[in-house]
Parts: C-alpha cells; sequence; structure tokens
C-alpha cells in the first residue's frame, strides 16, 4: 500500500483533493470512482530525500518538506499513547493519518505505514524522511526497536520533543523585538547615509567649510554606500551562500566544529549544548531500560558537532570494552565537572539513570539559564550599537554647522 494525492470533481463538478491509500494509482484511481469522484490526477506521495538534517532535528523542521514544529509534535505524542496502548504500529500510523488535516502529514504518515508493511522497521522507514526526522528523533526510535522498549522510548521521545519545540517558541518570541528594531534601525541609517548625507554635503562644499576629519569621513561611507553598496550586499550574500556550501562538505565542517569547541569565546557554551544534548538522550534511553552500549550509540548520534561527537564516540567504544561510563567520559575531556560527579555516584549507588536524569536536568537548566542571559543581552546591545551608530552621524553633521556658525560669528 501506498499514498497518493489526488486531484478530482464529484457529480456537480466541485474540486476536491486529498490523499488516498492504494497499492497503485490505477487502484487508486478506482476507490476515487467508488466514492463518486472523476479522478483528474493521482500521484503517488513517497520519496526518499537524500539530504539528511543535521543537528536536533527540531532546527531543521522547516527546511526542505518539513512538517512543521507543532506538526510533528502533535504526531509524536499520538504515537507515543497509541504504542503505549500496544497499538500496533502499522495501525497506530494508519490512526494518526486519518485524524490528520494536513495532507502532508496524511501522506507521510501512510507512507510510513506503507514501508512497515513492506517489512521495514520504523526507524527504517523513518530514514527515508531525514528532513522531518532529525538524528535524534531515529537515533532513538532504532535503539527503542532494538531494545523492545519502543512504547518507553516514545512516551520519553514525545516529551523531548514538546520541550524542545517550547523552548524555540520561546526564544523566537524573545528575538522578534531585537530583530525588528535591528532591522529598521539599518534602514534608517543607510536612508540617511543615502539620501540626506549626499545634500548636506554640497551645502558644506558650497560655502567652502573646512570639514572636520568625522565628517569627511561620513562623507566617505555615504559614497562607498551610494556606489558600492548593492555590489556589497551581493558579495555578503556570496559569502554567506559560499559558508553554507563549505558546511556541507565534512572535512570543511569538521574543522569548523573543531574551532568552535576549541575558541576560548565559544568553547564553553558549545561544550554545554552539546553536553545537555548527550545526557538527555543518555538519560532517557537508559531510563527506558535500552542496553547501555546502544544508548551510547544512539546519544552519541545526536550530538551536533562532529568533533566533540567523534569524543564520544571514544567513550562508547571503551565501554563497550569493558570500561567504566565514569572513567571513559573523564578521559574524553569534553564533559563538565558536575555532570562526572554525578555520573560516578550513579555508577556507584546502582542507578545510574536516576543519576543521568538528574545531570540532564541540571545541564539544561545551565544551559537555559545561560541562553536566557544571552538573549536577555540582546536587545540592549542593539540599541547600544544603533544609538552610537547614529549618535556619530549626528555628530558629523552637527560639527561643520557649528564650525560654520564659528565663523560667521
Amino acid at each position: 500500500m501506498a499514498a497518493f494525492v489526488f486531484h478530482a470533481v464529484d457529480d456537480r463538478g466541485r474540486k476536491s483533493k486529498g490523499v488516498v491509500e492504494a497499492t497503485s494509482a490505477a487502484a487508486a484511481r478506482q476507490s476515487l470512482r467508488g466514492r463518486k469522484l472523476l479522478p483528474l490526477s493521482v500521484e503517488p506521495t513517497r520519496q526518499r530525500p537524500k539530504a539528511a538534517a543535521s543537528g536536533l532535528g527540531i532546527a531543521a523542521l522547516g527546511a526542505g518538506r518539513g512538517i512543521g514544529v507543532r506538526a510533528l509534535t502533535l504526531v509524536t505524542r499520538q504515537l507515543a499513547t497509541l504504542v503505549g496502548a500496544r497499538v500496533p504500529i502499522e495501525q497506530a500510523l494508519r490512526i494518526v493519518a486519518d485524524q490528520a488535516r494536513a495532507p502532508r502529514v496524511k501522506s507521510l504518515m501512510l507512507n510510513l505505514r506503507s514501508s512497515v508493511m513492506d517489512g521495514q522497521s520504523l526507524a527504517a522507514a523513518l530514514d527515508d524522511y531525514p528532513k522531518v526526522f532529525g538524528e535524534f528523533y531515529r537515533a532513538s526510535v532504532r535503539a527503542g526497536e532494538a531494545s523492545g522498549q519502543l512504547d518507553a522510548v516514545m512516551e520519553h521521545l514525545a516529551t523531548h520533543v514538546e520541550q524542545q519545540a517550547k523552548n524555540l517558541q520561546t526564544l523566537q518570541l524573545a528575538l522578534i523585538y531585537p530583530a525588528l528594531l535591528a532591522l529598521v534601525s539599518l534602514g534608517v541609517i543607510v536612508a540617511l547615509l543615502t539620501f540626506v548625507v549626499p545634500d548636506i554635503v554640497r551645502v558644506f562644499t558650497s560655502r567652502g567649510a573646512d570639514l572636520p576629519f568625522l565628517t569627511r569621513a561620513l562623507i566617505a561611507v555615504s559614497d562607498g554606500v551610494n556606489r558600492f553598496g548593492l555590489a556589497a550586499l551581493g558579495v555578503v550574500f556570496a559569502a554567506g551562500g559560499a559558508g553554507l556550501w563549505a558546511l556541507r562538505h565534512p572535512p570543511l565542517r569538521l574543522r569548523w566544529h573543531r574551532f568552535l569547541a576549541r575558541t576560548p569565546g565559544t568553547r564553553g557554551f558549545v561544550a554545554r549544548i552539546n553536553a545537555a544534548q548527550f545526557t538527555g538522550t543518555l538519560a532517557t534511553l537508559v531510563v527506558s531500560r535500552v542496553p547501555l552500549t546502544d544508548a551510547l550509540k544512539a546519544a552519541t548520534d545526536t550530538v551536533p558537532n562532529i568533533h566533540i561527537r567523534a569524543r564520544m564516540s571514544d567513550v562508547a567504544a571503551r565501554v563497550r570494552e569493558g570500561a567504566a561510563l565514569s572513567r571513559a567520559m573523564t578521559d574524553a575531556e569534553v564533559f563538565p565537572p558536575m555532570l562526572l560527579a554525578m555520573v560516578v555516584s550513579g555508577e556507584a549507588s546502582g542507578n545510574l539513570g536516576p543519576a543521568l536524569e538528574r545531570a540532564a536536568e541540571d545541564q539544561t537548566r545551565d544551559l537555559k539559564a545561560l541562553v536566557s542571559t544571552l538573549v536577555a543581552l540582546v536587545e540592549p546591545g542593539v540599541l547600544l550599537i544603533m544609538g552610537g551608530i547614529v549618535m556619530v552621524l549626528v555628530l558629523a553633521i552637527l560639527l561643520p554647522i557649528v564650525n560654520l556658525n564659528s565663523l560667521v560669528g
């Protein structure tokens, strides 16, 4: 069975569209005729994207053929509820598809069901849609299926996705005002340099005034904006595109991630993000009774920084060889001391899962506090920068006027 998107008309000539499940396009048309619809077009919805999404999965949902954060959160919660109620996975996918209102979500669920009905595991079916389901999502489902704890893993996964969506929404709302402020201020500054400053310069030039250095510098900037503004904007966009293209190549991306992980200005923040992601995933899987070696492999796959991911892969390899988790994590030299101390205490007491949960909560709390602080500093930072630029513009314009008045006096 596969999903087909159709456009049809009924006996009154009213157009309709939607998604129908059938074994072939001919069977889909036959099904539509049975519903007294005349099919205009019937096309398969199944696609196998080749480009995998990176990072946590939430940040990449809007790219490509993603279904959106809200839709993914709702789908995950529905699947977790149905799987927890011991509903077979193919039936759960069908129920979610029947309840979906968006054709894209409906076709996605039906395509996943088709893959499962063909004998694939749910994780293998999710691998066909990396732009919808991120690495963390797919790794968690794979580990849950391998350990026979898919119901518990889906429950934790649904909670995690909901929390990530909430955090993303909070961050976006907090950055809307500073972004608008910066955009409007930049537009005003460009307008001043393009239209106002040249007129004022002509007045000063006609009077033969001796312009101060600040005013001459402003005139030079204004001339540069008028002559090369569009070219400079094109260069900026080209540089951004080249940077994105370079990051798609593993060797260059590895160098960039190594730079971020080792540079003093970004090292602490990057380490916290990756440690929080690794610990949260590992805690979810261990509490769900996934074997530690499998949980380490899945948690390592969700780490966004490639350089740090390689160090965490060494941790998983050493644990498979028989080393203690705390010793392997200590030797990796990428984990915060508090996290290591809690892992040591968890191993000593035989309660590694709860210890990891507490450590994950602490790491997430510290990361949220750091992000909140940085976001809170964005607004006054934008105000200070833009206010300083406007002050320089005003001074550059007023200084020659003051000099002219002094000469007249």
